[in-house]
């Protein structure tokens, strides 16, 4: 592989690095005049893998694409761009993208004028670009979280200089304002508060590809909120790798609560946050969420692991009994209050006592849901260097065990259910059944339900007739 001049590779070394430098916020976005209609009569399509924050990025690249010009595809066939949006969280995630590289393959024999990009945290990744360079030659356009702006300028050099470009900028960040965006629903939408993270967990690789800890400032994220509660959105996410850290790194003095409160206030009838981390979750934000009612009783509050030491090698900063104080002050004050959590199963040298701390606690919180991983090392965090003598038989009769554990919690407080009425916000019909409709409850529960003259967004009373694992079924009132 003859790595080209002008192409920008990762660099996991100097994107961990932080420095006190202020954070450079912008907020125009300039189409360069070489690259306007460049997508006039074409067409793209976005495949996205992962979390909230690659979803609103897809969204953003989406309005980029539409404001040069192209038109939104729902198949990947007979389209000129495909931009393939990644997540580098775990291995299997990395085994499913190349394996859609690899079918796309097909599309760019059939037209070698097809650009096929890959973006988002995976690209991030030392190995896996260096991989795509060498075997993957129908990838024509590599780019980083970092460079979503300049997607106009790559592009043009891709379709009309016949370049293959790589552009991966490994730095802290900036904040970018006022980029276009195609949302890709009419009732939910994505919120941005914040981007980056400064907590560097030891498995985890986000800090390296998403930069440091950066906030919106307040008065943005509002005139957002405005604005979307004004085009008729029912429900608003705030999103954030580290979401109730947000406002750390301003100078203003206000922090999550603050700006939870203050979107509470604009009156969009339904607020979520993801991601929560226990070591920033005050008593102000339980305040805030139990005194509004549109700041719905849900929260994803991840663990990882039940175990003190196992948590001081992941760099978590709580501990167990810290995380059970904080999970019993929000069931307590929060009234109906659901929680979710994330474990990790296997980390390095995991001990069967140590596993069986994480059990102990799963039975303790009665999660309503959870979700469970086997380790997943990814390179270039401290985690992917320790011993780990622990087979994979082993973490795999782990999770298995796990998972029937808080399947049991979930399908207990999910029958609870059964003869009550809740509200859902309706998405639509159910992905299983073109005669049932889906949507969620205030506490995140996905209800399948029957019912007449339903449309997407509406806010239907629904009576709960039985209570399953993963789901509620119900009746239309």
């Amino acid at each position: 592989m003859k790595l080209q001049p002008d192409w920008l590779l990762p660099d996991l070394e100097k994107a961990r690095k932080r420095t006190q430098t202020p954070v450079a916020r912008i907020d125009s976005f300039v189409i360069p005049e070489s690259a306007k209609w460049i997508g006039r009569s074409k067409k793209y399509y976005i495949s996205t893998y992962g979390c909230q924050a690659n979803e609103r990025d897809s969204e953003t690249m989406a309005g980029i694409l539409d404001t040069l010009g192209f038109e939104k595809a729902d198949s990947p066939e007979s389209v000129d761009v495909i931009l393939i949006n990644t997540c580098a969280i775990r291995q299997n995630a990395t085994e499913k993208v190349l394996g859609e590289i690899g079918n796309f393959k097909r599309l760019y024999r059939e037209n070698e004028d097809l650009v096929i990009g890959v973006c988002g945290c995976m690209s991030q990744e030392e190995g896996f670009v260096e991989n795509l360079l060498a075997k993957y030659p129908q990838v024509r356009l590599i780019f980083g979280t970092h460079n979503i702006q300049d997607l106009p300028r790559m592009l043009y050099e891709v379709m009309h200089e016949g370049k293959r470009v790589v552009q991966i900028y490994s730095k802290e960040g900036e904040v970018y304002e006022n980029l276009p965006v195609h949302r890709f629903g009419n009732t939910k939408a994505w919120v941005n508060i914040m981007y980056g993270c400064d907590k560097f967990c030891t498995y985890c690789i986000v800090p390296y590809t998403r930069g440091k800890q950066r906030s919106r400032t307040m008065e943005n994220i509002l005139e957002e909120v405005q604005e979307l509660k004004h085009q008729g959105f029912k429900e608003i996410t705030l999103l954030g790798q580290n979401v109730n850290a947000y406002g750390k790194d301003l100078d203003e003095g206000i922090n999550f609560a603050t700006l939870l409160e203050e979107c509470a206030k604009i009156g969009i009838p339904r607020i979520r946050f993801t991601t929560s981390h226990p070591w920033d979750f005050s008593d102000d934000m339980i305040d805030v969420i139990a005194k509004y009612d549109n700041v719905m009783p849900f929260v994803h509050l991840p663990l990882q692991s039940g175990d003190d030491e196992i948590l001081r090698r992941m760099g978590r900063r709580y501990t167990r009994e810290s995380y059970m104080e904080l999970f019993q002050k929000i069931q307590d004050r929060i009234p109906h209050v659901a929680i979710s959590t994330d474990i990790i199963v296997g980390f390095p040298n995991e001990s069967d006592e140590q596993f069986e701390n994480t059990i102990k606690l799963v039975e303790e919180c009665k999660f309503d849901n959870a979700f469970t991983f086997i380790f997943s090392a990814r390179p270039g965090t401290p985690a992917a260097a320790m011993n780990d003598p622990i087979d994979q038989e082993t973490k795999s009769k782990r999770l298995a065990r796990l998972n029937k554990i808080w399947n049991q919690y979930a399908l207990e407080k999910n029958k609870a259910y059964e003869g009550r009425i809740v509200e859902v916000l309706v998405d639509g019909f159910s992905k299983k059944d073109k005669h049932v409709y889906s949507g969620y409850t205030d506490t995140n529960k996905l209800v399948n339900f029957t019912g007449e003259n339903i449309h997407p967004g509406d806010f239907v009373k629904v009576k709960i007739t039985k209570g399953k694992t993963f789901s509620l079924d119900g009746q239309a009132i």
